[in-house]
């Protein structure tokens, strides 16, 4: 027995269906741009680069791009880590394979790429409609802010790095190899 208002007169409503089609599509697109990494990036370059322009023609909301700034590099910290902490791990007696006849564990990251990729394009599209808000332009002096985020930035690589190279982890793809398939019998010619 559903009376009026019940949960029948919400889920029915034009508002709610109208949400959950959004929903539906922008799923959607979003699983359908999951393989596309490079053009991912550079939409989110794109934003980034509207948003930057629209503080530089607005001349404030600094305190915004800081805190924005503070997220990036807390996103940043969870991509470039591993799931598993190596530290951790070797306080519970398990610890990374130091010869080739130990276990192979591939790096897997704390924050997958996409989440990334997703959290840094939404921080940046908030951050935009942030900028429409005039009581969130607190009035600072820019310089120091900068500073600070980039001695945050340099002490937080740092302490990255100098952890990469204690547990010899690479967070990154590049030079590493990767299985292409079957190659082609015609294109290459047996040697001499």
């Amino acid at each position: 027995m559903n009376g009026i208002g019940g949960d029948n007169a919400t889920a029915n409503s034009p508002v709610a269906k109208w949400r959950d089609d959004f929903s539906k599509a922008f799923q959607y697109y979003l699983d359908r741009s999951t393989p596309h990494t490079l053009y991912r990036w550079l939409g989110t370059l794109a934003v980034a680069l509207i948003y930057v322009l629209r503080v530089y023609i607005v001349q404030g909301f600094y305190v915004v791009s800081y805190g924005v700034g503070i997220y990036i590099l807390n996103l940043m910290i969870g991509f470039l880590s591993p799931k598993i902490d190596p530290e951790l791990e070797a306080l519970d007696g398990a610890a990374l394979p130091t010869k080739e006849s130990d276990e192979f564990k591939p790096f897997i990251r704390r924050l997958p790429e996409f989440k990334f990729w997703y959290a840094i394009t939404k921080a940046f599209v908030v951050a935009f409609l942030m900028t429409f808000f005039s009581v969130l332009d607190v009035p600072v002096f820019w310089p120091i802010l900068l500073f600070y985020w980039v001695v945050l930035f340099f002490l937080t690589m740092k302490r990255q790095i100098l952890h990469m190279i204690k547990y010899k982890y690479i967070p990154f793809d590049l030079g590493k190899q990767s299985y292409t398939g079957k190659k082609n019998s015609s294109s290459s010619s047996p040697r001499d």
